[in-house]
């Protein structure tokens, strides 16, 4: 759960540090003063887009701590993510997550003072909290987002990732069938290109590193002239030269070495110079020898020469066509071979490609219709679930239903239906098109939510649908955004002890306007607007006196004097009362959870 939030120039906020309760946290005070600032800044710490523009005027950065008390559960749900990188300790029972924002646009996140990417903090974020916005009674009225709703109540998405991967592989099938039927003039000229550069490179019989011995030749041919004077020289300082009678060196090395060993045989510690005089004889001999057949190999040929160039132009015009080396171009053969061979067979690949469509449909239908299967039952449970909290908000002849529709489709999946096979229209979510569909008013019939919800009807079904859904939700801490606009009072103290009693399985902080919500609360806090040295900024204070709590709810009221002093006692009162009276046997059962 959150239990620290520690926040500094962001917005209109210079600086605040707040404690929460681990159970039902309200945050209240008039329009403006703040009370979404804070929750944008827990958004933030969760890896949500960072905007400069909440930087405070003046300041370098912003800079967002929060730190989260660990229960079991949760640590095991998020050691997957942290364990890698030593994030978090086996028996952890804290984990800090901090964000700071700076004014030039750079932002850098932390998870336990170690530096993070920001998807990581977003994936622990989300693990760890839950937010509820304003902006969910519009999505909640969007039936796209109504399948997802419910396969998490379900606990289906799991599966649902199996059978996305099984749509993906058909979307891959689909893919190269779509290529191997594309226009056969083009696949022809695609052909006769792979065709011509096979048959080009195989008749070049290239060899790898030829082009580097190629070159080594031919510049011992184009300086064949140059070797063989300097050969020559090197082989006459060696040898000698006749015409001069001039003794070459390893004539003299040998005659070093005799006068070496007349020497040892006087003086015998000259042993070891002999033994190197002749080792010295021996090399300058051997190195003569290579010296001469080397200048017996160097020779002028031009025919060689031509034959060279003419080589390593092909292979430089290969290279410029096919790769940027000998290897690339003798595996863009290889490609070229394996295409061509698979569009000189396409008809047998797509007979191949056919019959593993057919059977990832059939899969894809199997699966589908078993997801539908659990989404009817639960849909069911769901339905008479939500239907029984409209009754506790005043909307006592609602009706609601989540309807699962299949749509036939003729490249469909297959599915049989009351004994017969059809063909229906699917995604990676299954074959069902869910929608939420409900009737408000005793006599009217069911009909999409988005079209009979009002304002307060849609709140009240959004507070409904989030208390169903989120007492099967694992996440430890629920924020909800002024989520209880569109209600009125004379509902809001059951809204309140709706909210107040997820507080068995979760944390929950709930921005509100709502006197009758507040009172629930197990810690209430108040945001106001205050100028210092001409500057506007946010204060938060915790209410922990009576007194303090009874002036925030008749402010909340509207009512000044002793009546509304009295009406915020009643509010009190009466919220103690339903929190005493609750069923501890449904709390206690959620209290295991955690």
């Amino acid at each position: 759960m959150l239990e620290e939030l520690r926040i500094q120039n962001f917005a209109i906020i210079e600086a605040l540090e707040l404690e929460f309760a681990p159970g039902f946290n309200v945050i209240t005070g008039e329009t403006g003063a703040g009370k979404s600032i804070i929750i944008d800044a827990v958004e933030m710490i969760l890896g949500g887009r960072a905007d400069v523009t909440m930087v405070r005027a003046g300041a370098e950065k912003a800079v967002i701590e929060a730190v989260f008390r660990l229960h079991k559960r949760t640590r095991e749900m998020i050691r997957p993510y942290l364990e890698e990188d030593d994030l978090l300790e086996a028996d952890a029972g804290f984990i800090t997550l901090s964000r700071d924002i700076r004014s030039n646009g750079r932002t850098s996140a932390r998870i336990n003072g170690v530096t993070v990417g920001h998807d990581l903090l977003r994936v622990v974020g989300e693990t760890l909290v839950d937010i509820h916005g304003q902006s969910e009674h519009m999505s909640l009225l969007r039936a796209r987002h109504h399948i997802d709703l419910l396969d998490r109540y379900a606990d289906l998405l799991e599966i649902r990732e199996a059978l996305e991967t099984v749509v993906d592989h058909l979307a891959e099938v689909r893919r190269e069938m779509g290529t191997l039927m594309a226009d056969q003039d083009a696949l022809e000229r695609r052909a006769e290109q792979l065709r011509y550069a096979v048959e080009e490179i195989d008749a070049a019989r290239l060899r790898a590193g030829e082009d580097d011995e190629l070159k080594a030749e031919r510049n011992r041919l184009a300086n064949s002239e140059q070797l063989a004077t300097l050969t020559d020289e090197a082989a006459m300082l060696l040898s000698g030269d006749d015409r001069t009678d001039t003794a070459g060196a390893v004539d003299q090395l040998q005659r070093a070495a005799v006068l070496l060993s007349k020497l040892a045989a006087i003086d015998p510690d000259l042993n070891e110079i002999v033994e190197l005089a002749d080792t010295l004889s021996a090399q300058a001999q051997d190195l003569s020898i290579e010296i001469a057949r080397y200048g017996q190999e160097v020779e002028y040929d031009p025919d060689r020469l031509n034959e060279i160039e003419e080589r390593l132009e092909l292979i430089n015009r290969l290279r410029r066509r096919y790769g940027a080396t000998i290897d690339a171009v003798i595996q863009y053969a290889e490609n070229a071979r394996r295409e061509l061979d698979g569009l000189e067979n396409s008809e047998e690949r797509l007979e191949e490609l056919a019959e593993e469509e057919d059977k990832l449909l059939r899969q894809i239908g199997e699966i589908g219709q078993n997801i539908s299967k659990v989404r009817a039952r639960i849909g069911a449970q769901l339905s008479k679930r939500v239907v029984n909290e409209l009754k506790d908000l005043r909307m006592e002849r609602a009706q609601f239903e989540v309807s699962l529709g299949w749509r036939d489709d003729a490249n469909g999946c297959y599915v049989v239906d009351n004994g017969v096979e059809r063909r229906v229209a699917f995604d990676s979510t299954g074959i069902d098109e869910v929608e939420f569909m409900m009737s408000a008013n005793a006599g009217e019939p069911l009909r999409p939510l988005a079209k009979v919800a009002s304002g307060g009807e849609a709140a009240r079904i959004m507070l409904s649908l989030k208390r169903v859904l989120s007492q099967a939700d694992h996440t430890p801490t629920l924020i909800f955004d002024e989520v209880d606009q569109g209600i009125g009072g004379r509902v809001g103290g059951v809204v309140g002890e709706k909210l107040w009693s997820l507080t068995g399985s979760h944390q929950v902080l709930v921005v509100t306007h709502l006197p009758q919500l507040a009172g629930f609360a197990d810690r209430h806090f108040h945001v106001r607007k205050v100028v210092i040295k001409d500057r506007t900024a946010t204060q938060v204070v915790a209410l922990e006196a009576e007194p303090d709590r009874i002036t925030e709810l008749a402010d909340m009221l509207g009512a000044t004097g002793e009546g509304g002093q009295q009406s915020a006692r009643e509010i009190l009162a009466e919220a103690r009362t339903r929190k005493a009276s609750a069923p501890a046997t449904e709390t206690q059962e959620q209290q295991k959870l955690l």
